[in-house]
């Protein structure tokens, strides 16, 4: 495909799609149904700008109606165990630091003292049970897995980016898809007005749900009482007041990296998934687009720091590669979980850490459209920030 204009049965059409959910869930009640505006602007913006394959189309309509069907899931459980609404939440911090600035490892890293939980690779995937599924979970976990192989075939290129974990810690974003007001879909596909919109949209009713997921995930695992939650994701940027309104006591934790690292290195990550889903990807289109975002989001953030300086924790990428059990050390003890104990544990996540890497990284910012000077130049602003 080439931009051409779609013909109708090429569309990816949002009646079709409800419809498809509640036919193949069994189940009718949505509740709520504000999320269908930013279905319909992302359906639209897919539609129009995205220049999916006949294949890409296929599985973006597969996943489209498996967010949704998760929808009808998550309503029906509640109205089966009410007692899921009386579960308590306490998110301990969201790391929402730049993509390729550390938060991966520090996320991981902190996801193993045995004071917090994190969102797993997983049940983010899969947060419903399937009907008579075991406490083990086994099929969510056995089809997680076998959906991890499939990305990596799709995108062999991705484990020298990003280090995927079937069962280990991942981005809570991947609850918040099922919103559809989500970052993900302007990393997965060519969207541009789609992105624009998502940076004007309230965020409210997706950080509710999130709320409502996270519950969920608790109210399967008893294991996890009296733990706070370490969560993380870039996407968090877009909505920081709404994050730090929705979870009462919650520290938002800052890596800070040079833009002119930062930038081109998650350009080739969305240029590698966007590929999956079409074959006219212009990479050089890829960066421009992201830098522009990440740099009038950090503009932005500047003024919610200023209001609100109490709740910010600031982590600098060198420091933490540098002595990442340091740096663990440092912001447990900042959120309040000061001690010894996460020592080992934290050694632990570093030593399975150098044994899951493959692969290697390499980019220029050229590649994307981008220049050192350039991105130097525009996030000059946020070169001073504290770090």
């Amino acid at each position: 495909m080439t931009g051409a204009t779609p013909s109708s049965h090429e569309l990816l059409l949002v009646d079709d799609l409800l419809v498809a959910a509640r036919t193949r869930s069994g189940l009718a009640e949505f509740g709520d149904d504000w999320f269908v505006e930013p279905l319909r602007q992302l359906v639209n913006s897919l539609n129009t700008e995205a220049r999916l394959t006949p294949a890409g189309l296929e599985l973006t309509r597969r996943r489209l109606t498996a967010l949704l069907m998760d929808r009808l899931r998550l309503r029906a459980l509640q109205r089966a165990h009410p007692e899921i609404h009386d579960v308590e939440v306490v998110v301990a911090a969201e790391i929402c630091g730049l993509p390729r600035t550390g938060s991966t490892l520090l996320h991981r890293l902190l996801a193993a003292s045995p004071r917090l939980t994190s969102t797993l690779s997983w049940e983010t995937s899969y947060p419903i049970p399937f009907p008579d599924e075991g406490s083990n979970a086994a099929e969510r976990k056995r089809r997680a897995r076998d959906r991890a192989e499939l990305f990596l075939q799709l995108s062999p290129e991705f484990a020298g980016i990003h280090t995927i974990e079937w069962d280990g810690p991942e981005e809570d974003v991947i609850l918040v898809d099922r919103s559809f007001l989500s970052m993900s879909f302007d990393s997965f596909y060519r969207v541009p007005s789609y992105g624009s919109w998502l940076r004007t949209a309230d965020h409210g009713p997706a950080y509710r749900e999130l709320r409502e997921w996270l519950q969920v995930l608790r109210w399967q695992q008893p294991a996890r009482a009296g733990r706070s939650w370490i969560l993380k994701s870039p996407h968090h940027l877009l909505a920081v007041d709404t994050v730090l309104d929705t979870f009462p006591g919650c520290k938002i934790i800052m890596t800070h990296r040079s833009a002119v690292h930062a930038v081109p290195s998650y350009a080739s990550m969305v240029v590698s998934i966007t590929s999956q889903y079409s074959d006219d990807v212009d990479a050089l289109a890829v960066g421009p687009y992201w830098s522009e975002r990440f740099a009038g989001t950090l503009r932005g953030l500047g003024e919610v720091r200023a209001r609100r300086p109490g709740r910010f924790i600031d982590v600098n990428y060198q420091d933490l590669v540098g002595d990442p059990v340091a740096e663990a050390h440092r912001v447990m003890t900042a959120l309040g979980f000061a001690g010894a104990g996460d020592d080992q544990p934290f050694r632990d996540y570093l030593s399975h850490n150098r044994s899951q890497r493959h692969g290697t990284h390499s980019y220029t910012p050229e590649d994307f459209g981008l220049s050192a000077a350039q991105l130097a130049d525009d996030f000059a602003f946020y070169e001073g920030a504290p770090a």
